[in-house]
C-alpha cells in the first residue's frame, strides 16, 4: 500500500495541511484501511511523497500519537496501535428487552404523551390556527429600531436587574388605564412566556395534593403546570357567564380563570359573578389566577375591568402576554402579584431561571413609551373585528345547516358546534387535509367528564353532545373549523 495515494491534501483549504493530514490519517484508521500494527512511512519519506514540509507530517504524527492512534519512538517509523479495530468496532445490538425498558421518570413526565397540549403542530403557520397573532400586520421595522436602540444603550446599563424598571413602569401605566389593574411597578414580574408565569405560580403556591380548580373546557397549559407541581386539578363546568360556582365543596388552594374572554368560548364573566368568585376565595388560603391572554381585543363594548382591579384583599395574581397583541415570537409575558408575594416570587423567578431577555425588555419599554404598542393594538382590534364578522357571516351562509357558532364579543377565536353531534376530531382531520388547522374542542374538556365519571353525575350547561365542536379563528380570507 502506498499511503500517499490514499491522501488528498488541498493547499487552498483553510484548515491547513497539517490538520487535513491528521484528519485523513485518523479516518483511514477508523475505516479499517490502515490496520493495527501497520508501520507508517517516516516523516521525511511521506513529506517527499506529498510534496509538503516535513514539519507538516511530524505535527500530524505527534497529534495522532497523543490521541493514542500511533506509537512513536526516536529514529523509528510510527506504528499503529494494536487496539485500533476494537476502538472503532460497531457496538453490539442490545437485547430487545433492554430496548423496551422504560426510563425512570416522574409520574408527571410519564403522562405527557397522553396530553393534548402542546399541540404536535404548534409551530405550523396554517389558516384557521386559533389564537395566533398575525405577524404579517406587525410593524417589524419600528420594532427593529427599538431593538437596535436597546442594544446600543445596554452597554451602559446595569444588566443584573432581571425585571427592567422601564418596562415595569410602562406596563403599570398601561394596565391601570386600559385594564383597570391596581398595582405598583414592583409588583410586576417580566417572564419569557405566560406559561413560565404559570410554572412560577405553581412552584411557589402549590403543595403536592392541593386542590386546583380550572375551567372546563379551558386552557390545557394551566392544568399541565399545576399537575407538574402535584396538584389535584379539578375541572369546573361553564354556563353562559363562564366558570360556575362549586358551592358543594371546600374552597381549593388555587382557582384558574379567564374571565375577560373565557378560553376557548370567549364568554365574558360579568361583575356579579366576579364578585362571587372573589368572595369564595378566603384571603391567604385561596389564590385566584386571572389569565387575561387577549384582553386587548374586545370589540362590541368597552372591555370589562380586570378581576384583579376588584380585589381588595390581595387574592388575585394577574397574568398577561404580548404574544397575542404583538407576535408569537416576542417571548415576553408578565405577572402582577399581590404585594405580600412580590419579593418571594421575584427570588423564585431567579432560582427557576424564568428570566426574559433584558435587551428585549428595554426595546419593548421604548416601543410602548413611543406609542407604537397602543397604535398597533388599536389597528389590530379593527382588523380582528372585521375578520370575526367575516367569519361569522361565512359560517352562517355556508354551514348553517351543520354548525352553530357562538360569536364572542372579543378575542381571537370562536366556538362552532355541530348540530347533529358529529365528532369534531374527524372534522379537524378533514380540515388538515385542506391545509387548515382547527382544534377539536373535545380535547379541551376532559377534566369535568373525569370528575363526573367519578361522581356518577353530570353538572353544568354543556352536555357532551352540545360540547362537541370546534373553536375557530379567521386569518385573512381563509376561514374554517378550528380545533
Amino acid at each position: 500500500m502506498i499511503l500517499a495515494e490514499l491522501l488528498a491534501l488541498k493547499r487552498s483549504d483553510d484548515a491547513g495541511l497539517a490538520a487535513q493530514l491528521t484528519q485523513q490519517l485518523r479516518a483511514l484508521m477508523a475505516g479499517g484501511r490502515i490496520r493495527s500494527g501497520a508501520m507508517l512511512p517516516s516523516s521525511r519519506s511521506l513529506a517527499a511523497e506529498l510534496d509538503v514540509a516535513r514539519n507538516t507530517v511530524t505535527h500530524a504524527y505527534e497529534q495522532l500519537a497523543a490521541e493514542g492512534y500511533l506509537r512513536v519512538a526516536a529514529r523509528r517509523r510510527p506504528v499503529v496501535t494494536d487496539d485500533i479495530e476494537a476502538r472503532f468496532a460497531k457496538p453490539a445490538l442490545a437485547p430487545k428487552r433492554e430496548a423496551a425498558r422504560k426510563p425512570s421518570l416522574s409520574p408527571w413526565a410519564l403522562q405527557l404523551s397522553d396530553s393534548d397540549w402542546p399541540l404536535s403542530y404548534q409551530a405550523d403557520f396554517r389558516p384557521l390556527r386559533p389564537g395566533l397573532a398575525d405577524a404579517r400586520e406587525f410593524p417589524h421595522e419600528i420594532w427593529a429600531r427599538c431593538l437596535r436602540r436597546s442594544a446600543l444603550r445596554r452597554r451602559f446599563n446595569d444588566q443584573t436587574v432581571v425585571n427592567r424598571p422601564s418596562l415595569r413602569e410602562a406596563l403599570c401605566d398601561y394596565l391601570e388605564v386600559n385594564r383597570g389593574v391596581r398595582a405598583e411597578a414592583d409588583q410586576i414580574l417580566i417572564l419569557p412566556t405566560a406559561q413560565a408565569a404559570l410554572t412560577l405560580i405553581a412552584a411557589t403556591a402549590i403543595v403536592a395534593g392541593d386542590a386546583v380548580w380550572t375551567e372546563d373546557p379551558g386552557y390545557p397549559g394551566a392544568a399541565a403546570a399545576f399537575r407538574a407541581a402535584g396538584a389535584d386539578v379539578v375541572g369546573v363546568r361553564l354556563d353562559q357567564w363562564g366558570m360556575m360556582r362549586m358551592c358543594e365543596t371546600r374552597a381549593p388552594k388555587l382557582i384558574f380563570t379567564t374571565p375577560s374572554h373565557q378560553h376557548p368560548t370567549g364568554r365574558v364573566m360579568p361583575v356579579a359573578r366576579r364578585t362571587e368568585l372573589l368572595a369564595s376565595a378566603e384571603p391567604g388560603k385561596t389564590w385566584i389566577v386571572e389569565d387575561d391572554y387577549d384582553g386587548e381585543f374586545h370589540f362590541d363594548s368597552r372591555p370589562m375591568p380586570a378581576l384583579q382591579g376588584l380585589d381588595r384583599e390581595g387574592r388575585v395574581l394577574y397574568l398577561g402576554t404580548f404574544a397575542k397583541a404583538m407576535t408569537a415570537d416576542i417571548r415576553l409575558g408578565y405577572l402582577v402579584v399581590p404585594p405580600q408575594l412580590a419579593r418571594t416570587m421575584e427570588i423564585a423567578q431567579r432560582h427557576l431561571g424564568l428570566i426574559a431577555s433584558v435587551h428585549v425588555q428595554e426595546a419593548l419599554a421604548g416601543f410602548m413609551a413611543d406609542g407604537h404598542f397602543l397604535a398597533h393594538v388599536r389597528r389590530m382590534r379593527r382588523i380582528y373585528r372585521g375578520r370575526r364578522d367575516h367569519l361569522a357571516t361565512a359560517l352562517t351562509r355556508h354551514l348553517d345547516p351543520v354548525l352553530t357558532a357562538e360569536i364572542p364579543p372579543g378575542g381571537m377565536q370562536l366556538i362552532a358546534r355541530f348540530k347533529d353531534g358529529t365528532v369534531d376530531r374527524n372534522a379537524v382531520e378533514s380540515c388538515a387535509g385542506a391545509a387548515a388547522r382547527p382544534r377539536p374542542a373535545a380535547g379541551l374538556r376532559r377534566l369535568a367528564r373525569e370528575r363526573d365519571r367519578r361522581r356518577g353525575a353530570d353538572h353544568g350547561e354543556l352536555p357532551d353532545r352540545q360540547a362537541r365542536g370546534a373553536w375557530v379563528e379567521g386569518r385573512s380570507h381563509n376561514f374554517g373549523i378550528m380545533e
